[in-house]
């Protein structure tokens, strides 16, 4: 009988140690490491493998020019740069409930009504389970396959007797393998099982979606060296209280990382949503003091948002300072610079900030926005006209330039805005003819005097 040791894996990157520990060295994550029992292999460091291949050349290997497999769902092919590349394999993760499921068994159902053999495996839910949701989402198809397994050695005997062309492992942290004697999810079992289910996928040359689950720092579980394992690494985003789900790759190694794909949760499943910026704005009232209009950038896509701010009077000691889909940091920033700068007082005000349809935005291009937003509240006056705003905010209260200055142009004018209040290096680098009108500012002061400028 082989003898057992016990070793001590984090489960967050993977590290192994031969002693329990509270912190992990790697990661710094505390209360991370699980025990785990290693049976050594009797002909470890003793067997010999010699290697099948050999080095040649670059210039003589001649390059596989496959065309990629389309789903038919643009935002979804978008994001993987233009479609599922043959013998990929690619991990999706997001939290629970968010629709990671859905979406690949639409995903499935989609390539199944082509004629292609789709089959989704499934560690999590039962195939009368299953087959409920596909009733929901209307999905009927000869070749959908199903199948309830955990075990990986199954799984590949599976994919070896079938050959399909796509194939879905909901999720990968219940598959296990025999020659561990870990639980499922554990660190090894997930590193293992990962590895083996790539390398099939990649001898059988057949595309394959892994499900992850996340923890509750919306991190991957399992090692990281499952998200280096894969090809493609995709997060679904979202919450409970948006119908918006977010589909960003943060790693693809067949296209760009740059791209996001914007879905609704309906009772119908995950629709694509193909104009996102005419969604965010169909329930704007024009003409409302403390709303103001901006494009963000979510990857290479420009979306116009509706910047929305609440200014009162405290009823309280210390003012409230609350940010919705806004960085409350950068929102503090931004109030210190319109007091210092332009001699406003919230000190005595209830500051509330939001991001209208549950978007966040993260980049600095909208930093003018919220604090015209702030201004227009605070002074119960709405900005002029059909306007929008793009701009960073410094700290001496300039008007700093942004990127992408023309995708942002052209989405304004798409939406039918008639003006556009941008920074002055910006509208001085643009060097097209735009139909809207557009306005330049160096200086936040500058700014909020366009914005107010026929307001009495």
């Amino acid at each position: 009988m082989k003898k057992t040791r016990t070793k001590y894996t984090c489960q967050s990157c993977g590290y192994e140690a031969p002693g329990w520990m509270g912190k992990c060295p790697e990661c710094d994550a505390w209360n991370t490491f699980v025990e785990e029992s290693v049976i050594p292999s009797k002909n470890r460091g003793t067997a010999k493998t010699v290697s099948s291949a050999k080095p040649q050349p670059i210039s003589g290997i001649s390059g596989e020019n496959r065309q990629r497999l389309k789903t038919g769902i643009k935002e979804f092919d978008r994001v993987l740069g233009g479609g599922i590349v043959a013998g990929s394999v690619n991990l999706i993760g997001g939290a629970p409930g968010i629709g990671k499921s859905t979406l690949l068994l639409q995903i499935g159902a989609a390539l199944a009504g082509t004629g292609k053999t789709v089959l989704y495996v499934s560690g999590e839910e039962s195939v009368q389970q299953i087959k409920l949701r596909a009733d929901r989402l209307k999905v009927q198809s000869e070749h959908f396959l199903l199948a309830a397994e955990t075990h990986v050695e199954s799984i590949e005997s599976m994919l070896n007797d079938m050959k399909p062309d796509l194939t879905i492992v909901d999720s990968i942290q219940t598959v296990y393998a025999s020659e561990l004697e870990s639980l499922p999810g554990n660190v090894s079992q997930v590193r293992f099982s990962g590895h083996r289910l790539t390398q099939a996928a990649k001898a059988l040359h057949t595309p394959m979606f892994l499900i992850g689950h996340v923890t509750k720092d919306g991190h991957l579980a399992g090692p990281r060296v499952l998200e280096h394992m894969v090809d493609c690494l995709l997060l679904l985003e979202g919450d409970d209280q948006h119908f918006y789900r977010l589909l960003r790759s943060a790693k693809n190694r067949f296209g760009s990382t740059n791209e996001v794909g914007i879905f609704e949760m309906t009772d119908h499943g995950v629709m694509e949503v193909r104009n996102p910026s005419a969604h965010l704005l169909s329930q704007r009232h024009e003409g409302t003091p403390g709303t103001v209009v901006t494009v963000n950038l979510e990857g290479s896509r420009p979306l116009m948002v509706e910047v929305q701010a609440l200014v009162s009077p405290t009823s309280y000691g210390i003012p409230q300072r609350t940010s919705t889909g806004i960085d409350h940091r950068r929102l503090s920033i931004l109030l210190a610079v319109l007091e210092k700068r332009l001699g406003l007082r919230f000190g005595n005000q209830d500051v509330f900030v939001n991001a209208a349809g549950g978007i966040r935005l993260n980049e600095p291009g909208v930093d003018l926005a919220v604090a015209i937003a702030l201004v227009s509240s605070l002074k119960d006056q709405p900005v002029h006209g059909q306007t929008a705003v793009i701009g960073e905010v410094g700290l001496t209260g300039e008007v700093r330039g942004i990127s992408q200055i023309e995708k942002r142009i052209a989405e304004v004018e798409r939406l039918g805005f008639d003006r556009l209040i941008l920074p002055d290096v910006s509208l001085k680098s643009f060097r097209k003819k735009a139909v809207i009108k557009l306005d330049g500012a160096a200086t936040l002061k500058k700014a909020v005097d366009l914005c107010f400028k026929d307001d009495k």
